[in-house]
């Protein structure tokens, strides 16, 4: 499936020890009008006294860098556009496959164009493009791989469409997978701000946000998990990255989720992302895991 002059490709679960992953470069990175998340940061800012430093941003992503870096897993980057200020969230303008990348249809007007850079960053790297999402908007952060043969697909109409995530679901039907669709709340953004894989047959999730019928679907498949409060949830909580080996790269001031997953036995790293959470997207939002071990 892979080439060893490209660089290493393929994920079939999102739980497994990550070689690889894709980020950005927040060099441009400044907040916006972009969504509930960063809404509700800039609608309070007056009461909170919480203002944007991109110094302190910079210094941010870099910790989370190092995290990557000392758990072996190997960093490449988008380029840095000004014009597109927001691409340095990597897990939206495409998603990772087993069969290649699916380059993502972005709704928001200041991310459209954040195809290029990706478009660009696979072809350099010799990484096959699969599909492009063409039906309606859909973002890679509503792709959700549980495990080998089940992908989560969610919407919440202000970025992914129904249209667009019943499009890539036929994709992965396609290729003799199953994939469920399911519509999400606004304030969550994408699925992966409700559901993330932990481990195996092990989901982190905020199950009090989830409809019914989707809990128990999952619990179908025969998935566990480890609920978050809401009150940790709405601040991305759940955006979280399993390393694999039994490491998670979490956040500070998810702190009930955290204690949680040490007391199950997991290495949580917990740095502070506050200019990036507070700009509408976590640690997940801002990777794309790129390969994983046994894909």
């Amino acid at each position: 499936m892979k080439d060893a002059a490209t660089v290493p490709w393929g994920i079939d679960n999102d739980y497994a020890r990550l070689s690889h992953v894709l980020l950005g470069k927040p060099e441009f990175y400044r907040w916006v009008e972009a969504g509930p998340l960063i809404g509700r940061t800039l609608a309070n800012a007056d009461r909170t006294g919480v203002r944007f430093d991109h110094q302190l941003a910079m210094a941010q992503h870099a910790e989370m860098v190092r995290v990557y870096e000392e758990a072996g897993v190997a960093c490449h980057y988008l380029d840095a556009d000004e014009a597109l200020h927001r691409n340095f969230f990597a897990r939206d303008s495409s998603a990772m496959t087993p069969w290649g990348a699916l380059i993502c249809h972005m709704q928001l007007k200041c991310r459209r164009a954040d195809y290029a850079t990706v478009i660009k960053f696979y072809q350099e790297a010799g990484i096959p493009i699969w599909k492009f999402a063409t039906a309606g908007h859909f973002e890679g952060g509503d792709f959700v791989i549980l495990e080998p043969g089940k992908v989560l697909i969610g919407y919440c109409g202000e970025r992914s469409e129904k249209e667009g995530s019943e499009q890539v679901a036929q994709f992965v039907r396609d290729e003799g997978w199953d994939a469920l669709t399911a519509p999400i709340s606004r304030e969550f953004v994408h699925m992966d701000g409700l559901v993330v894989p932990l481990a195996e047959k092990l989901l982190v999730a905020c199950v009090d946000a989830m409809e019914p019928w989707l809990v128990d679907h999952l619990r179908g498949w025969g998935f566990d998990f480890v609920d978050v409060p809401y009150r940790e949830a709405k601040n991305l909580g759940v955006n979280l990255v399993a390393l694999g080996d039994g490491k998670v790269l979490s956040m500070k001031g998810a702190d009930e989720l955290n204690g949680k997953m040490r007391a199950l036995g997991f290495e949580v790293f917990e740095p502070d992302m506050s200019m990036f959470t507070l700009g509408g997207g976590g640690v997940h939002c801002l990777c794309q895991a790129l390969c994983r071990e046994g894909a």
